[in-house]
């Protein structure tokens, strides 16, 4: 009976200490995301301007809702099938989507890469995954539109990971988007957060997680149960492609179905076999990028406006 006692307290103990750790750890994981720069990816790669890869840009800069300052490229295209805007991964910034850039506006695309709020070089002070960063997206899109010296065309939105996420978030509330591809994305920020839990600290309670997303919605003014492109689908009516990699070892790929089979018509899925959730386009190699290239063609070029 003791020994039994004994590992009641012992086990009472852990838990007091773990939901003390995501408590004050947690909520810094998730709402501060570790910030790649150009020293980081001075590091790994020569593509850290739009100038590297011989594509003309200009440097712009706007305002969120609610204050902050995002800083982005737009590279322009003379004769543009349409504009895609390019959204990164957590903790990414919009060097990593030179390589997407490059190819889209060699295929006659004009690009909108920029780094989404507390990411690369804009500021913020916290990451909500979507929450807030949609309405980013939206602003972004009126900015585009609201300059007279620039063609667009239509609109379509890729992201990656967190910003494929976003992607379908932002299509929801804003119909001037009239294509999205959603590579890598979660379905809901509460489910990811479960999976993350039981990969770092291998405990897969519920209760730990609510303790961590409780003291996060308190920081950063959100909502996690709202941040669901699982459900945003059901407002999504401009095309759709969901992406995947199969081997993804921190998204599963089951949630890529579940996308593709919640998202309205008309809809695509592609799951690239041997990739990771970082490298579906290396992976994938050309003809994953000529996918979605003919996917933008098809869905902004043709009824461009």
């Amino acid at each position: 009976m003791d020994i039994i006692i004994d590992l009641i307290i012992l086990s009472t103990l852990f838990l007091i200490q773990a939901s003390f750790v995501l408590y004050v750890a947690g909520p810094l994981i998730l709402l501060k995301p570790t910030r790649r720069t150009t020293n980081w990816y001075a590091q790994r790669t020569t593509l850290l301007h739009p100038s590297d890869a011989q594509l003309p840009s200009e440097l712009i800069t706007f305002d969120t809702f609610d204050g902050f300052t995002l800083h982005g490229w737009f590279i322009p295209h003379s004769h543009p099938k349409g504009t895609i805007i390019y959204l990164h991964g957590v903790g990414d910034c919009k060097i990593g989507g030179l390589p997407f850039a490059q190819h889209f506006w060699q295929n006659g695309f004009s690009i909108f890469l920029f780094d989404l709020r507390a990411h690369g070089e804009s500021e913020g002070l916290y990451c909500t995954y979507g929450f807030y960063e949609k309405h980013d997206v939206v602003t972004a899109i009126t900015y585009l539109y609201s300059r007279n010296d620039i063609v667009l065309g239509n609109i379509g939105v890729f992201g990656t990971s967190m910003g494929g996420a976003v992607a379908i978030q932002a299509a929801a509330i804003d119909q001037r988007i009239a294509a999205v591809v959603s590579e890598g994305s979660f379905t809901a920020l509460r489910t990811i957060f479960v999976d993350y839990q039981k990969r770092i600290i291998k405990l897969p309670w519920h209760f730990l997680r609510n303790v961590a997303l409780a003291q996060s919605q308190r920081l950063a003014n959100f909502k996690a149960r709202l941040v669901s492109p699982l459900e945003d689908l059901k407002h999504v009516h401009c095309p759709i492609l969901i992406a995947h990699g199969k081997r993804d070892s921190l998204i599963k790929v089951d949630y890529a179905y579940m996308l593709y089979n919640a998202a309205n018509d008309p809809k695509e899925l592609y799951i690239v076999e041997d990739a990771n959730h970082s490298d579906v386009w290396e992976v994938g190699g050309t003809e994953y990028a000529n996918t979605l290239t003919s996917f933008f063609e098809r869905h902004l070029h043709q009824h461009r406006t």
